[in-house]
C-alpha cells in the first residue's frame, strides 16, 4: 500500500459522493455550525469538480421538481443557501417571479447547485475516489471506520469518521448484451458525446431507445439541433404516458409519506409503488408529448418525415459497424422484424441505485439485508447492523424499498439531510438543537 495520509482527527462524518444529497448535507452541517457542539465533517467526491448530469443539461430543459424543494428550504426557510438566495445573487429574483413558473431550467437549476457548493468547499475533498472502508475496534467492537481514497495521481489517504453517509448517485443503465461505443450511448453523456462528433460529417440519423422524460427530450433535442437527420424514437408503449404531477398524487414526495411508507407491510409498499410510479417512472411531461405530436403530425402534413414513433416495439438485437448501428426493432404485436439502420443509438433506459456495498468489505456481512437481498436500513437512513458495530452507516439513496419512492429524489434532500445529523448527533450525546 502507498503511504497514507493519515490523519489522528476523528470525524463526526465523513460523506462519500458530492452529489445534490450529500451537498445538502453539508450545508446542514455548516448551518449548525454554531451550535455547542457542532459535528465536524468531510466529503469525497471522485469527479474533479462540482457537476451532476452535465450531460443532459440541455438548453430549454426545466426541473421536474418545484425550485421550493431545493437542498434548504424545507429545513430551514430562512436559510441563505435557498434557490431563492441564488437568484439574488444573480440578479435575477425579479425576472424570475415574472416567469411565473415553479420550475426554473435544468442548467440554471444546476447553476445554483454548482453556487451552493462553492460556498461549502472547505468541507469537500474533490479527486478523491473512495476505494474502500476499514473498520476500527476498541474493545472488541467497530467504534469508527477508516475511509480510504486514492487521488488522482493515484496517492491514498485515510480519514477516520464516527459515521459514514453514502451520497452514491445512480449508475447509467443499458439493456443486457449493450456495450457503449463512439455510436453507442446512454443519454447520460448525451450532450458530451455530440461535442466530440466530427464536424466535417452531420449525423443523417438517430435512433432513441426509451419511453420516459429523458428518451423525450433526446428525440425533441436531436430533433431540433439536427435539422436534416433523422430521428427514430423505439419504444414498448403505444406511446409516451404522461406523468402525474396532481396535488393529491404529489402527496408521495412529502416527509409524512416516507413515515406511512415506512411503516408499511411488504405488499403495501409495493402496491404504493405501484399505484405512483407514474409521478416519476417512464413517463414524460405532458407539454413535451404535446409538441412531439404536433411536430410528427405537422411532417406528415407537409410530406417530409424526419420524427419516426415505433411504438410497441423493442430492439432486438444490434449489430454496429464501421460507419452505422443496425437495430432490429421487433414489432410487439405482430412480432415482424424490421431493419433500422442509425448513424448513432441513445439509449434512455434509466439508472440502477449505486450498490455501496461492496466498499464495506468484510464489514458487509455484519449488515443485514431484506429477503430479497437489499440493505435493511433504519428510518433514520442507517444500515441494520450486528450489536458489535456501534459506527454509523447511512445511506442517501438506495432506499426506495424501505422510504419510497423519494429516497433518490431532489424532492426530501433537504428533510432527509436533518434526519440524518438529528440521528448522528442524538447517537453521538450531543444536543440536536437547529
Amino acid at each position: 500500500m502507498s503511504t497514507l495520509e493519515q490523519e489522528t482527527v476523528v470525524h463526526d462524518l465523513v460523506g462519500v459522493g458530492f452529489g445534490p444529497s450529500n451537498l445538502g448535507l453539508a450545508i446542514a452541517l455548516d448551518e449548525r455550525a454554531t451550535q455547542e457542539r457542532s459535528l465536524s465533517g468531510v466529503f469525497l467526491e471522485r469527479q474533479a469538480a462540482f457537476g451532476w448530469h452535465r450531460g443532459m443539461l440541455l438548453d430549454d430543459a426545466t426541473m421536474q421538481v418545484s425550485f421550493l424543494k431545493d437542498l434548504v428550504t424545507t429545513r430551514n426557510p430562512a436559510s441563505d443557501f435557498s434557490f431563492l438566495a441564488f437568484l439574488h445573487q444573480a440578479d435575477r429574483l425579479h425576472d424570475f417571479i415574472n416567469h411565473k413558473t415553479l420550475f426554473p431550467l435544468r442548467a440554471e437549476f444546476h447553476d445554483y447547485l454548482a453556487w451552493a457548493a462553492a460556498r461549502v468547499a472547505g468541507q469537500v475533498r474533490y479527486g478523491h475516489e473512495v476505494t474502500g472502508l476499514r473498520p476500527v475496534r476498541s474493545e472488541g467492537r467497530v467504534t469508527c471506520l477508516d475511509v480510504i481514497a486514492r487521488d488522482q495521481a493515484g496517492r491514498e489517504s485515510t480519514l477516520r469518521t464516527r459515521n459514514v453517509v453514502f451520497g452514491p448517485g445512480l449508475t447509467p443503465r443499458l439493456p443486457t448484451g449493450v456495450t457503449p461505443s463512439t455510436r453507442v450511448w446512454h443519454n447520460e453523456y448525451l450532450l458530451h458525446e455530440l461535442a466530440a462528433l466530427p464536424e466535417d460529417a452531420a449525423p443523417r440519423s438517430f435512433a432513441v431507445v426509451g419511453a420516459g422524460q429523458s428518451a423525450a427530450e433526446v428525440v425533441d433535442h436531436l430533433h431540433q439541433r439536427f435539422p436534416a437527420a433523422e430521428v427514430n424514437a423505439v419504444f414498448s408503449r403505444y406511446g409516451y404516458s404522461p406523468s402525474d404531477d396532481s396535488p393529491f398524487a404529489n402527496r408521495i414526495f412529502d416527509p409524512e409519506a416516507v413515515d406511512a411508507f415506512f411503516e408499511a407491510p411488504t405488499e403495501v409498499k409495493a402496491e404504493l409503488m405501484g399505484y405512483h410510479r407514474n409521478t416519476n417512472y417512464s413517463v414524460v411531461d405532458p407539454d413535451l408529448i404535446d409538441t412531439l405530436y404536433r411536430r410528427v403530425y405537422a411532417e406528415k402534413v407537409h410530406g417530409v418525415q424526419r420524427l419516426r414513433m415505433h411504438n410497441t416495439s423493442r430492439v432486438a438485437g444490434l449489430v454496429e459497424g464501421p460507419d452505422n448501428v443496425t437495430l432490429t426493432v421487433e414489432h410487439l404485436p405482430t412480432g415482424k422484424q424490421t431493419p433500422l439502420i442509425a448513424d448513432y443509438v441513445v439509449y434512455a433506459t434509466g439508472y440502477h441505485p449505486a450498490d455501496p456495498r461492496p466498499l464495506l468489505g468484510d464489514l458487509a456481512a455484519h449488515c443485514a439485508t431484506t429477503p430479497e437481498g437489499r440493505p435493511a436500513v433504519q428510518r433514520d437512513y442507517r444500515l441494520v447492523t450486528s450489536d458489535d458495530i456501534t459506527c454509523g452507516i447511512y445511506l442517501q439513496g438506495g432506499t426506495e424499498h424501505t422510504h419510497g419512492v423519494s429516497s433518490s429524489l431532489l424532492s426530501n434532500v433537504a428533510t432527509r439531510v436533518a434526519e440524518i445529523l438529528d440521528s448522528i448527533q442524538t447517537r453521538s450525546g450531543a444536543s440536536a438543537r437547529g
